[in-house]
């Protein structure tokens, strides 16, 4: 058996909450941390599907990388999904976990595991935080073999199971250099182009991020969800390299709560 400490101590020595961005909530959301783990559930947002499957298997630890918990909750009256999955999991005697941009940030975080996903070469971070060292930090930059850019886009579409990508920029061009952020890494674009990439990967892109970024490089949104859902990918490996009879496993009820036409 595991305690739900030892496990977060797994999740923390591979992305320090220290990592996080000082507008995060990143950490345990909810429950006590000396519990016995009967069980860890993986998935991208806890939502009221994802609790009820935890529920039903016996799994009293959900562990996401988006926390449930952003603002202070001033009461519990299930008003909102977020208070009445909390109301549920306190019942339930579940705990919440979330790794956020403590996991966007630290090294083979969630941007390296996007790299990973499509074979980049060279991989090193795009926008290192200055006070932790160059392996920490926002959206990652790296190569692939030179290809046309829609054949890169349909790998793109492919790779993280988008039901649309949009982009824009020369589709004439080839592209070699990569830069990519998981989330909504609009932000990122000017550090991509000083980075030499030729095009860059990201979610929750604006109609004026892709305007204003047109002659220098190429922008294309994945989708937020899309771009983050295999850090699931990442928490698995961790619990189970810590013991691997352990059980864990993805929530198989999570959707996208983004749908497609």
């Amino acid at each position: 058996m595991m305690s739900i400490q030892e496990v977060i101590a797994a999740i923390e020595e591979y992305a320090p909450l220290c990592y996080q961005e000082e507008w995060d909530n990143s950490g345990l959301q909810v429950g006590d941390v000396n519990a016995q783990v009967t069980g860890v559930l993986l998935c991208t947002d806890v939502t009221e599907v994802v609790v009820a499957e935890a529920i039903a298997r016996g799994f009293n630890l959900v562990v996401s990388h988006h926390p449930l918990i952003f603002h202070g909750l001033k009461k519990l009256v299930g008003r909102s999904v977020t208070e009445r999955v909390v109301a549920t999991a306190i019942k339930h005697d579940i705990a919440i976990y979330s790794a956020h941009t403590s996991m966007d940030n630290a090294p083979g975080g969630v941007s390296w595991h996007m790299a990973r996903k499509l074979g980049m070469t060279q991989v090193q971070v795009l926008d290192a935080h200055p006070a932790a060292g160059l392996d920490v930090g926002c959206g990652v930059v790296g190569d692939i073999p030179k290809q046309p850019v829609t054949e890169f886009v349909e790998r793109c579409k492919a790779v993280f199971e988008a039901g649309a990508v949009r982009f824009s920029g020369d589709t004439s061009r080839m592209v070699g250099r990569v830069a990519l952020c998981g989330g909504a890494g609009a932000f990122l674009a000017d550090q991509a182009i000083a980075a030499g990439a030729d095009v860059f990967v990201s979610g929750d892109m604006k109609y004026h991020d892709f305007l204003e970024k047109n002659d220098r490089i190429i922008m294309v949104d994945v989708g937020h969800y899309e771009s983050e859902h295999y850090t699931k990918e990442i928490f698995y490996d961790i619990i189970q390299k810590k013991n691997p009879n352990f059980a864990v496993a993805f929530a198989k009820d999570e959707k996208n709560q983004i749908k497609y036409l």
